[in-house]
């Protein structure tokens, strides 16, 4: 994707009636945990308030770590989980994971939270009706990390992902590591040899850290109707997760920890799954809570970028990070039949000849997600890009925000979350004014010439451009396998 040198920031659209109006809750990094509004007016920051990610609780609560462990000794662990009340104030923390002792640090307790926590009483951390986290009791569900030695898998230290469960007094009641489930997983001989020999490898002063998996998201399911229906897979207590690094999705059973439903981390084993299409280094993948439109499908932000093991050919001479895809999708999937719902992709935004050319308009290599608000739009966060944006179920945008906070270069955004205001009592509602969408062939900077024709000399013989031009490549896909055979997934 080419990105011009100079564009708008802030909220560049937005139709308050084709919108789900609400907070915006965003982790911005070197400020802290910011609130804004629908038109970008920041409401609240929580200053130096870490999120990965933060989340909204009802009555202004704020969740999200005091501080991170050192980058030099570690790899993404957050050294706490802790609620904040509007003021700042500490009502509840979590640390007491692994006791921690980093050269030229004073030791202590560390939680090792990453990527992903559900508080009691809501199945996602985003707004449900009806299912609002508790804010004064109940346990939470955190993913965090173990050091590991599985000889199975490889002979280096992994970076293993753990899943435990914590009391309101910060007891473990529960814990998962996927590492104890690696013959579940679904890898090829190929992927073995190569996570035996390479399972991420990330150097620090604590020696190598593989980051094999990378699980990056992780809730229950809560009620849905394949459980009321008889599907045991789905009781509302299981825990969906996702993998970055192997490209697997996969939901575990809480009762007894094995992996009751998985796609990939091959996507051509199937026709149901060579119709989906490879998801490639995905993030936030998780079920659509009863109460919203969707409800029970799968959504998932399907980053694209690089992920996977496999074979070495010309892209991955070693074998890693085998799948490539430049551009993202968001899909939503039916978990039983694996037909694709809903999707959206950059080519969405236009009709003809060049749609497939905008598939990298919409390109978010790394972290990123997807909400469904209660009205039926999907908000996404486009995090590389730092843009995040609310589109109908028809693809219209009709709210966009480009992060204007710049930090080391960059402006990320890791994942936000849409809340209703009622969860903010504190400030009074808004004034929503729309902020009409910029027509950009005829917008132009201060100085800049108008780009009206002049000087036009007509040449008689000359034909014109015929509207039915070829692309240089086309965009066709076949709806039977038996059109397939021999083709490239």
């Amino acid at each position: 994707m080419g990105i011009p040198s100079v564009f708008p920031t802030g909220t560049t659209i937005y139709d308050p009636a084709k919108c789900w109006n609400g907070y915006t809750l965003i982790p911005m990094k070197k400020i802290g945990a910011m609130l804004i509004d629908m038109n970008g007016n920041v409401v609240k920051v929580w200053k130096n308030f870490q999120g990965f990610p933060n989340k909204l609780l009802p009555g202004g609560y704020v969740l999200g770590s005091l501080g991170v462990r050192d980058a030099d000794y570690s790899y993404q662990d957050q050294a706490d989980l802790t609620q904040l009340d509007w003021n700042g104030n500490v009502v509840w923390k979590f640390d007491h994971k692994d006791y921690i002792e980093d050269e030229g640090h004073e030791p202590r307790w560390m939680a090792r939270q990453h990527h992903d926590y559900q508080r009691e009483g809501n199945p996602v951390g985003y707004y449900v009706p009806g299912m609002e986290c508790k804010t004064d009791s109940g346990n939470t569900l955190i993913l965090c990390h173990s050091d590991v030695y599985n000889k199975r898998i490889s002979d280096k230290r992994l970076l293993d992902d753990t899943i435990i469960e914590v009391d309101w007094e910060g007891n473990i009641v529960w814990e998962w590591t996927v590492n104890k489930h690696f013959n579940e997983l679904g890898f090829s001989e190929a992927a073995k040899n190569v996570l035996f020999r390479n399972p991420n490898i990330h150097h620090t002063q604590n020696g190598e850290m593989c980051d094999w998996m990378h699980i990056n998201s992780m809730s229950t399911l809560g009620p849905n109707k394949w459980y009321d229906a008889g599907d045991e897979r789905f009781h509302p207590d299981n825990i969906i997760w996702d993998a970055r690094e192997s490209n697997i999705m996969a939901i575990i059973s809480k009762k007894t920890g094995k992996i009751v439903w998985q796609i990939g981390p091959d996507f051509t084993v199937s026709k149901e799954l060579r119709r989906i299409g490879q998801i490639i280094g995905q993030h936030h993948c998780h079920m659509i809570p009863k109460g919203l439109p969707g409800e029970g499908n799968i959504l998932i932000f399907d980053n694209g970028g690089w992920a996977g093991y496999g074979l070495p050919d010309r892209m991955s001479k070693d074998g890693t990070k085998v799948d490539i895809r430049d551009h993202s999708r968001v899909l939503e999937i039916n978990p039983v039949t694996l037909e694709v719902v809903w999707s959206f992709k950059g080519s969405d935004l236009r009709e003809g000849m060049m749609a497939m050319c905008e598939n990298t308009a919409f390109y978010s290599q790394l972290v990123s997600s997807a909400q469904r608000l209660p009205n039926g739009n999907t908000m996404i966060t486009e995090g590389s890009f730092a843009r995040i944006f609310e589109v109908t179920p028809e693809k219209e945008i009709v709210w966009e925000f480009k992060n204007p906070f710049e930090h080391d270069g960059a402006a990320m955004i890791y994942r936000s979350y849409r809340y209703p205001y009622e969860y903010v009592p504190q400030v009074e509602k808004p004034v929503e004014v729309p902020v009409a969408k910029v027509d950009n062939m005829t917008f132009r900077m201060p100085g800049a010439a108008s780009c009206e024709l002049q000087n036009v000399t007509e040449v008689p013989e000359a034909l014109g451009y015929s509207s039915k031009i070829a692309a240089c490549v086309t965009e066709e896909t076949a709806e039977d396998d038996e059109e397939v055979v021999g083709a490239k997934f």
